[in-house]
């Protein structure tokens, strides 16, 4: 898997904090110096930096970098020092918390992430936010698109809803089960026979069948399992290519992928669009906040 962000390799992390306090020290703040440093390192190694500049002087670095810096840049650089699994967290209650649910960050985290960080981030939802995940995505949803995004929360998803499977009510319930609990081969399978049988893709299907969030969660389900990498560069290209830019979708999926398959987002991404994606984040942001992008994005295709 390819990925952006490697592990720096002759690693000091006392080292960092002290560029890190002279960037910040002194009139007007060195921003490059900042990006430079945090983009070419990976999340366990700014978590590292953090620790060594609280020993060194006694404050907390993302206070400090708050205190120094401002709008988008500022929220890129926090994202990129929160720990990954906190990080989803965060953004899974910031969308459950607000006014109104932020149904994209839901669908979009909770059909993308392994089993395996699915459990990892309910854990510490709990610790961080004192309720349950599952509890507090039941009470700002409800019906089909809440069952499945409740069956997505199950790890073991291999066992659920078996016994109900011959008793099928509508289309939806039909497309629940079969994506709700099913590995990414099988579904493959399950996608390839459903062609076969009825003549055309399942997305298609999904399209004419469901609407509005639980559709927006089907096909998101249907994507990831046909390829994450695609899932994500077209998740990229939409929140660049609107009137306003996406800002957050483009920040999140940038500091997500970072270190997990940048590489091959960016080849889907010149696949898809004709066009890198290097280039796409150039024309479509600006500022240091371009600069901390682009340097996440790695090169350009």
């Amino acid at each position: 898997m390819g990925t952006g962000v490697r592990p720096y390799v002759n690693f000091n992390a006392k080292h960092d904090a002290e560029i890190l306090h002279k960037a910040m020290k002194g009139i007007g703040t060195d921003e490059d110096a900042i990006l430079m440093l945090l983009t070419a390192r990976s999340n366990d190694q700014r978590q590292q930096i953090k620790a060594a500049y609280k020993k060194a002087y006694g404050k907390d670095l993302v206070s400090a970098l708050k205190s120094e810096l401002g709008g988008l840049f500022e929220s890129l650089i926090v994202a990129l020092m929160t720990p990954s699994v906190l990080y989803d967290a965060s953004q899974l209650h910031k969308a459950l918390k607000g006014a109104g649910t932020e149904d994209e960050v839901l669908i979009e985290i909770l059909a993308s992430r392994t089993g395996e960080q699915i459990k990892e981030i309910t854990k510490v939802y709990k610790k961080e936010f004192g309720g349950k995940l599952e509890k507090d995505i039941c009470g700002d949803t409800s019906g089909h698109y809440q069952r499945l995004l409740v069956i997505l929360l199950q790890v073991d998803r291999g066992t659920l809803y078996t016994a109900g499977e011959g008793k099928f009510g509508t289309d939806e319930e039909k497309f629940i089960t079969i994506l709700g609990n099913r590995s990414t081969e099988h579904l493959r399978k399950v996608f390839d026979a459903y062609k076969k049988l009825s003549g055309s893709d399942i997305e298609d299907s999904i399209k004419g069948e469901t609407t509005g969030n639980l559709e927006n969660l089907l096909l998101a389900v249907v994507k990831c399992a046909r390829s994450i990498p695609n899932f994500f560069a077209e998740s990229l290209y939409k929140s660049m290519r609107r009137a306003g830019t996406d800002d957050g979708t483009l920040m999140r999926v940038m500091v997500t992928r970072s270190e997990v398959d940048m590489l091959d987002i960016r080849a889907s991404f010149k696949k898809m669009y004709g066009q890198s994606l290097y280039t796409t984040i150039q024309e479509d942001t600006a500022g240091d906040y371009q600069k901390a992008l682009l340097y996440l994005c790695g090169g350009n295709d």
